[in-house]
């Protein structure tokens, strides 16, 4: 078990916040990071070449380190809209062909599959889980041989409710279908192996669960897709683009790798820097140890809240770092706001409390939360 972090935070004791799921604080480490990276730019006359390439490829290494990949399969994104975006116009499709989503999917994740079904004929299918189930066996249902696509998250934003991502990786592999992943809310927070996994595009927004500055992200390819069209047709993708005076000898070739799929002005002065210290974090605590803690914390929470007589979601069919409940009837709509009022700050999606606390909480927190809903209920 991780002990409370809550001193790594610029978190008020009179705070209590449980909505990692909607963005994470950002540690001192990454501030401080983050104010250097911005000095940076302050003075532009000591930026070198390799300030646009090494700081890059420091992160892309972490990040592989993370999800076992290897760092020449990871590109930076600015959002998990943008790796959806760059999977989806690269993943073959046609009429008879379906897309499998899950209901309630965020939309990130939905609209571009849209968009390519409207384009190609394909035909979306949205699986909706039974209410209160893990999502794994009715996604395993609805992937047969038409099946071309499956577009789906490790655990569902709204409910947390669980996918076996390995046990759908091995059902497209016996129909030959692709899987395109949304990972932004359980990597950082759960074990996540692409090597069992084996994502064909993994795409990861790092502003939530791996504690990173807004607008930065990763998607992994994998190696048979790194010949594929990128959405930006930059300069630093190329061949030979260390070469700033040469860049006008225009080529047609890339980078090896993935890099070709990194977003325009990767080399974020600004922002990459406090990302690579919040990866560092990460990998310091470890994804096993970190799942475990937020899987006790969740537990417990569970049965304080089951003991109040909500109905909470069962521990083996969601992820171990989400809990939600359901809003009794009678529940006072302005609910959020008189929790806020008493420094609790969570979420509702979908008619339940969606309670997602991470390593900054402790004990104090937690009785504060269950206080606080006890007097709101």
């Amino acid at each position: 078990m991780i002990p409370s972090q809550r001193a790594r935070f610029d978190i008020p004791r009179e705070i209590a916040y449980l909505n990692c799921a909607y963005m994470s604080p950002l540690s001192h480490e990454v501030m401080a990071a983050l104010a250097r990276g911005a000095a940076m730019k302050a003075r532009p006359w000591t930026l070198t070449i390799p300030d646009f390439y090494d700081m890059p490829d420091a992160a892309r290494a972490r990040f592989a380190r993370l999800v076992n990949a290897e760092a020449e399969g990871v590109a930076l994104v600015p959002s998990a809209s943008y790796g959806v975006e760059t999977a989806a116009r690269n993943v073959p499709l046609g009429k008879g062909r379906r897309i499998v989503l899950l209901a309630d999917q965020f939309p990130s994740h939905v609209y571009p599959w849209r968009r390519r079904a409207r384009e190609t004929g394909a035909e979306v299918v949205t699986v909706a889980p039974p209410p209160g189930e893990a999502a794994t066996e009715a996604v395993l249902a609805a992937i047969d041989e038409s099946c071309a696509v499956a577009a789906l998250p490790n655990v569902l934003w709204t409910t947390g409710a669980f996918i076996d991502l390995a046990a759908v990786r091995r059902r497209c592999d016996e129909v030959g279908a692709a899987l395109v992943l949304d990972l932004t809310q359980s990597a950082g927070a759960m074990i996540t192996d692409f090597a069992a996994i084996r994502p064909d595009f993994a795409a990861v927004a790092a502003y939530k669960w791996m504690m990173g500055p807004y607008a930065t992200g990763f998607l992994y390819v994998a190696p048979e897709r790194r010949d594929g069209e990128p959405l930006e047709e930059g300069w630093i993708g190329r061949k030979g683009s260390r070469n700033f005076a040469g860049l006008v000898a225009y080529t047609d070739e890339y980078e090896p790798g993935a890099t070709r799929f990194d977003m325009g002005e990767r080399a974020n002065f600004a922002l990459l820097p406090g990302l690579v210290a919040a990866l560092d974090m990460l990998l310091g605590w470890g994804a096993a140890d970190v799942e475990e803690t937020l899987a006790d914390r969740t537990r417990r929470l569970g049965a304080a809240l089951a003991a109040m007589g909500l109905d909470v979601m069962k521990e083996a069919a969601r992820g171990p770092h989400f809990l939600t409940a359901k809003l009794p009837a009678g529940a006072p709509e302005d609910l959020l706001a008189q929790l806020a009022a008493q420094g609790v700050h969570l979420s509702v999606r979908g008619g339940s409390l969606r309670i997602t606390p991470h390593l900054w909480c402790d004990g104090e927190d937690e009785a504060r939360f269950l206080d606080a809903l006890k007097a709101a209920l």
